[in-house]
C-alpha cells in the first residue's frame, strides 16, 4: 500500500563517485515522442532491461527472539544481524530503519499526519527501546557509537566492512508497545474473546544499500513503504500458551504447538481443496486446543530468500486450511469476521485464496513459497511475504478483493523487491493491474473493482487537481488522497492500456513475464522496468512512459472533418491535448458496410492533425474514435462525428 528528489542527510558517509551516474536525469519536454533519457546503462544495470553483468546486492540474515507481554501490549527480545558486503565499496558506516519510531510522539510522522491519517499511531509510549547493542566483527566484539535520527539509526564501525563479501554481525537487544492503531500496518485489536496482534516493522532492520542510490536512508514517515534486502529468517516468539502465532514462513515445531487433532487436521488440510478447519468457532478459548501445561509456548519459524517478515497472535483466532499443489492456504480470524448466505466473510478467505494464488502463478510466474496466511484484525489491508493482514470488517467483494490485492503483492514487492518507499507504482500499479484480470476471472462482469480501472474513471480523475503530479512522484510526497489514484488506479490502468491495446498480450505478456523472471528476488529500477519492456515486446515507447507516468498530461482525440472528393473520402483527425495513443476509428456508410481501422501512434510525431484518406466516395453515415471506450479520453462528445449523432439509436 507511493518525480520528486528527496534529500537525506548522511551523516559520516562518503557517496562514492559510481552512485552519481544511476539517478534519474531525464528532461521535461513538450513533445511526447523526444527520446526518455534514462539512467545509462552500465556494469549493474544493463541497457536491455535485465541486471548487470556486475549487478550486486547485500544479503541481510536474521536470528530474532522475542515474547509478547500480552498484558503489557509489550514485545522483547533481541535478534543477530548477519549483514554481508557484497558490493565494491567499503563500508564504514551501517544503517538501520528503527520504523517503530514512527510512533514516538516526536516523529517527524507525528508532524507529518494529523491526528486522524491513515498513517496516524504516535503515543506517549511509542517507538523502539533499544537497550543493547554490539558488534562482532573479524574476532573482535564492540558497542559501536550510535547515532539515532527519527527512524533511522547509524553504527560507526571501528573497522570497516570490506567489500566482495565481508560480513558482520550487529546483536540488538530492544522493546517496546504495540500501538493500538500502527499506520494501518499492524497494531492490536480487542474482540470479544481476546487480542488480536499484528506485528509488522517490529524488528530493527537493514537499510537497503545498492548500486542506485548507495544507502537508501529515507525516513518512514507512514505513506512511503519499504525497501529491504533478501535474507533468511529464523524467529522463535513466545506467546502465552493459549495464543496461536501465524508467521512468514514454515513452522519448524508444530508437534510442540499444535495438539494431535490440530496436527492431523493440518495435514489432511495440505491435500484438500475444501476449507479444513484448525480451530473451529466452537473451540475458542477451550483448554483442549493447546497441548498441555501451563507455561508459554514458543513458536519456530524458517523462511529463505525473503526481504521482510511479519506475524499475528492470537487467542482469539479460528484458523481454517486448505492446499494448493505444495502450499499450504490458511486463514486465521476472530469471530467477529464471520459472514452469513447474503453477505459471506471471513469463512471464505481461505477459497479466495485457492483462486488468487493459481492465478497469478499461471499468469505471470509460479508462488514460492511453502505457506500463504491471510488474517483478520484492525489492519485495513497490508502484505508482507507470505502472510497478509485484511479487515476483520470487511465482507463479500470486498474481502475477496483486499485478499487478492494483498496476495498479489507477494509478486510485487515480495518476489520482484522494488523500493517501495520512492516507486509507489512498481508495486501498487502493477498489483492493481494484475487484481482486474483476477476480479474479472473469479466475478466475471460483476466485478466491482474493474470499475476502478475503466477508461470513464481514469479519464474523469486525471481532470482533478489530485492528479496533477506525476505517477513517478515519491509516495510520501504525493498531495493528501492523491496516493490512491497515482499509486494504484492511473499505473494499473496504463499496463492495461499497454496489455490491450498498445502491444497487445502477446507482446505484453512475453516482456512482462521476463521482467519479472529477470528480476525475481533483486532490485529494479523503472529503468529496468521500461527497458525490459521495450527489449523483448520490440517497441520503443518512451512517448508512452513519458505521457503517462512522468507527466500530467490528457488524452483528447477528435473528428474535425469527413469530406468526401471527387475521388476519395477524407476524415480529419487530430489530437488536442498532450498525451498521444494509437487511434481505433469506425466508418459506417449508408450502405450499411462498418469497417475499422487502428492507426499507430506515430501519426502524432510530427502534426496535431492527421487526414485518413479512404478510397471510395460511398456517403458516410457516422465515423468515431475509440468506439470501444477503451482510452481514457477526456471529452468523449468531440469523438463522432457528425457532431452528436447517437448510432446505437
Amino acid at each position: 500500500m507511493r518525480t520528486l528528489l528527496a534529500f537525506v542527510v548522511w551523516i559520516g558517509f562518503v557517496t562514492p563517485a559510481w552512485v552519481f551516474a544511476q539517478h534519474h536525469h531525464h528532461t521535461t519536454t513538450q513533445n511526447p515522442f523526444a527520446p526518455l533519457e534514462l539512467p545509462d546503462p552500465n556494469q549493474y544495470r544493463s541497457a536491455s532491461g535485465a541486471p548487470g553483468t556486475h549487478y550486486f546486492q547485500q544479503r541481510a540474515d536474521y536470528q530474532i527472539s522475542v515474547t509478547l507481554d500480552p498484558q503489557k501490549h509489550l514485545i522483547f527480545g533481541e535478534e543477530t544481524i548477519t549483514y554481508t558486503n557484497n558490493s565494491p565499496d567499503t563500508l564504514k558506516n551501517l544503517w538501520l530503519q528503527l520504523d517503530q519510531n514512527l510512533f514516538r510522539p516526536d516523529s517527524r510522522g507525528r508532524a507529518v499526519n494529523p491526528p486522524n491519517a491513515r498513517w496516524r499511531g504516535a503515543f506517549d509510549e511509542g517507538g523502539f527501546r533499544i537497550s543493547r547493542v554490539i558488534i562482532h566483527h573479524k574476532g573482535k566484539s564492540y558497542t559501536p557509537e550510535q547515532l539515532i535520527e527519527d527512524t533511522m539509526m547509524r553504527l560507526s564501525l571501528q573497522e570497516p566492512l570490506a567489500p566482495a563479501g565481508d560480513q558482520i554481525k550487529i546483536e540488538i537487544a530492544y522493546s517496546f508497545i504495540v500501538p493500538e492503531y500502527g499506520a494501518d500496518r499492524m497494531g492490536r485489536l480487542k474482540v470479544e474473546d481476546g487480542w488480536v496482534y499484528e506485528i509488522a516493522q517490529w524488528y530493527p532492520r537493514m537499510y537497503v544499500f545498492d548500486d542506485v542510490n548507495g544507502w537508501n536512508v529515507l525516513p518512514y514517515l507512514g505513506q512511503g513503504e519499504f525497501y529491504l534486502d533478501y535474507g533468511s529468517f529464523d524467529v522463535e516468539i513466545t506467546v502465552p500458551r493459549d495464543y496461536f502465532v501465524v508467521a512468514t514462513g514454515t513452522l519448524l515445531n508444530e508437534s510442540e504447538v499444535y495438539t494431535r487433532t490440530q496436527q492431523e487436521r493440518l495435514a489432511k488440510a495440505r491435500k484438500s481443496t475444501e476449507t479444513v478447519p484448525i480451530v473451529s468457532k466452537d473451540e475458542i478459548g477451550k483448554k483442549s486446543t493447546r497441548p498441555a501445561g501451563k507455561d508459554p509456548l514458543t513458536w519456530k519459524f524458517h523462511a529463505d530468500n525473503v526481504r521482510d517478515f511479519a506475524w499475528a497472535a492470537s487467542n482469539a483466532f479460528i484458523i481454517d486450511a486448505a492446499g494448493w499443489e505444495d502450499v499450504l492456504l490458511m486463514s486465521a480470524y476472530p469471530k467477529e469476521g464471520l459472514g452469513d448466505d447474503q453477505n459471506p466473510g471471513w469463512e471464505m478467505s481461505t477459497q479466495y485464496l485457492r483462486h488468487t494464488i493459481p492465478f497469478y502463478s499461471r499468469m505471470f510466474y509460479r508462488y514460492p513459497y511453502p505457506v500463504a496466511i491471510n488474517v483478520a484484525g484492525i489492519v485495513g489491508g497490508m502484505e508482507y511475504p507470505m502472510i497478509v493482514f485484511c479487515s476483520v470488517r470487511a465482507r463479500g467483494q470486498a474481502l475477496f478483493g483486499v485478499t487478492d490485492h494483498e496476495f498479489g503483492h507477494q509478486w510485487f514487492p515480495m518476489i520482484v523487491g522494488n523500493d517501495e518507499r520512492r516507486y509507489a507504482w512498481m508495486d501498487e500499479g502493477f498489483n492493481t493491474f494484475m487484481n482486474h484480470y483476477s476480479n474479472l476471472a473469479y466475478y466475471g462482469e460483476a466485478a466491482l473493482r474493474t470499475r476502478r480501472t475503466s477508461s470513464k474513471y481514469i479519464a474523469t480523475r486525471m481532470q482533478q487537481p489530485i492528479a496533477k503530479q506525476p505517477i513517478m512522484t515519491y509516495p510520501d510526497q504525493i498531495k493528501a488522497g492523491g496516493l490512491g489514484f497515482l499509486g494504484y488506479r492511473k499505473p494499473g490502468y496504463g499496463l492495461i492500456l499497454l496489455r490491450e491495446f498498445i502491444l497487445g498480450p502477446q507482446r505484453f505478456d512475453s516482456a512482462f513475464r521476463t521482467y519479472i523472471k529477470r528480476w525475481a528476488f533483486k532490485h529494479p529500477m523503472p529503468a529496468d522496468f521500461f527497458r525490459t519492456m521495450e527489449n523483448i515486446a520490440g517497441e520503443d515507447l518512451d512517448w508512452f512512459w513519458r505521457g503517462w507516468f512522468y507527466t500530467t498530461w490528457t488524452l483528447d482525440q477528435a473528428v474535425d472533418a469527413v469530406s468526401i472528393k471527387e475521388d476519395h473520402t477524407e476524415i480529419t483527425l487530430s489530437n488536442r491535448d498532450k498525451l498521444v495513443l494509437p487511434v481505433v476509428l469506425e466508418i459506417a456508410f449508408t450502405d450499411g458496410k462498418i469497417i475499422r481501422r487502428k492507426l499507430p501512434v506515430e501519426i502524432w510525431m510530427t502534426r496535431d492533425t492527421y487526414t485518413y484518406w479512404l478510397d471510395t466516395t460511398t456517403p458516410i453515415q457516422y465515423v468515431i474514435v475509440d468506439p470501444d471506450n477503451q482510452l481514457p479520453d477526456i471529452n468523449r462528445a468531440n469523438n463522432i462525428w457528425p457532431p452528436g449523432y447517437q448510432p446505437n439509436q
